[in-house]
């Protein structure tokens, strides 16, 4: 995604355990996105590329608290996410974020190889 414009909020998710079970963004960012009526759903690009999107459906509790459910696995599986990566979401408004995937490493995270077998899954 070619995104211009500032960046209006940015997090980082630890994945401990599970990758797939659905995630839980920072409050602070539940309350900036929720304004008068909070998103259905978040676009997540994959940092860089101007065509790698899944939509995300977003879930709210009881408290407010804001999970990425139905299309998260999606995303998890392509990117081949594993616990201990660390996932930088930089969020631009009108529900598209881009996102960042970092290894034990500290280094980039390049999800799918430049081969067309990997293009494949």
């Amino acid at each position: 995604m070619d995104k211009e414009g500032p960046v209006l909020f940015e997090f980082v998710i630890i994945l401990k355990g599970d990758p797939h079970v659905i995630q839980r963004p920072p409050y602070t960012f539940a309350d900036f996105v929720a304004g008068d009526e909070p998103p259905g759903s978040l676009h997540l690009w994959e940092a860089a590329c101007g065509y790698c999107r899944w939509i995300v459906d977003v879930i709210y509790d009881t408290r407010g608290k804001m999970y990425l459910h139905i299309g998260w696995e999606k995303f998890v599986r392509y990117q081949r996410l594993q616990a201990d990566l660390v996932l930088m979401f930089s969020y631009f408004g009108e529900r598209d974020m881009t996102v960042k995937v970092f290894d034990e490493t500290h280094c980039r995270h390049h999800y799918h190889g430049d081969s067309a077998e990997e293009d494949d899954d």
